[in-house]
């Protein structure tokens, strides 16, 4: 199917007021007298000479814990060129804003829809927001690769694993170690197989049976499931629903160690779009899984774009 970027609305939310209120409240006149300045009275000299009464410590207030924040996100910005120098970016990736207070409405893509699925997860492949941001989505789990692990936790990449189980049951303990580095695993189903080929029942196997794995293995149930090759039909969304999944992410692009693959029109990222790539190594590939990294960075970043957690909008 060809896809054609939607010219609908979207919807719009808040992000960061916080740091907006901050930034009001530290113009403010304060809390002391009318004129701003601190009103408490100071010790005499004598009262200090004698050990006596300290000057009060002023608490941080607002304009601190500005400027606390602003030199957190400095020096990990400062820890963030390092890393990019060492795994061979010229440009350090783009830091993504703070989440939303409160996550974006979800609907499934025009085009997309399923007769009667009103009430079903919705199909997507961008996420609705007007900051310049994109998503990182690996699918599968086939390769392996330790230095995929190093490299996204040195330089605080984001990312979302869509799992499946006929390829990840001999290395469980490698997307152990991927969770415990805040990634989130999600649904691929056990087998990888044409869902619509499948009767209900067959998907529902595939699908719940992958949902009860990931439980038993890695201690949560996923609530994003990604039906393999992006085909599905109703029964894919309502056997999905069953077993508790919310919402099916597909993807706008996809990326390869020597090359991007778009799929819009216009052949470029827009805010909020899902890039689609897999666990795969130099035996399917011409590059590896960090080179891959390499390029969708090289991309993202010279389009003025960073990469958010999915899991913060969806």
């Amino acid at each position: 199917m060809q896809l054609v970027r939607q010219k609908g609305k979207v919807r719009t939310y808040r992000v960061a007021l916080g740091l907006a209120a901050l930034v009001v409240a530290a113009t403010g006149s304060g809390c002391a007298g009318g004129d701003g300045r601190d009103a408490r009275p100071s010790p005499s000299a004598g009262e200090q000479a004698k050990g006596g009464p300290k000057a009060p410590e002023r608490a941080v207030g607002p304009a601190g814990a500005l400027s606390a924040y602003a030199k957190k996100v400095k020096q990990a910005q400062a820890a963030r060129a390092a890393a990019a120098k060492k795994w061979g970016l010229e440009e350090t990736p783009l830091p993504a804003p703070p989440p939303p207070d409160d996550k974006p409405e979800i609907t499934t893509r025009e085009g997309f829809e399923v007769k009667g699925g009103d009430e079903l997860p919705p199909v997507f492949t961008t996420v609705p927001t007007k900051e310049k941001i994109v998503f990182l989505t690996i699918d599968d789990g086939a390769e392996k690769d330790p230095e995929l692990l190093r490299m996204m936790s040195d330089l605080k990449i984001p990312y979302s694993a869509f799992l499946s189980d006929y390829v990840i049951d001999d290395d469980y303990d490698y997307f152990e170690k991927m969770r415990d580095r805040g990634v989130a695993l999600h649904n691929h189903t056990l087998n990888h197989p044409y869902l619509p080929g499948l009767s209900y029942s067959g998907q529902k196997r595939e699908i719940c049976g992958q949902q009860d794995r990931l439980a038993k293995r890695y201690g949560t149930r996923p609530r994003l499931f990604r039906p393999p090759y992006g085909s599905y039909n109703r029964d894919t969304l309502r056997a999905a629903k069953s077993c508790g999944i919310e919402a099916v992410p597909l993807w706008a692009s996809e990326a390869f160690p020597d090359r991007m693959e778009w799929r819009e029109w216009d052949r470029d990222l827009h805010p909020g779009d899902i890039i689609l790539t897999h666990f795969r190594g130099r035996g399917e590939w011409k590059g590896s899984m960090a080179d891959m990294i390499r390029r969708v960075m090289r991309t993202v970043t010279e389009k003025g774009y960073a990469v958010a957690k999915l899991e913060d909008y969806v």
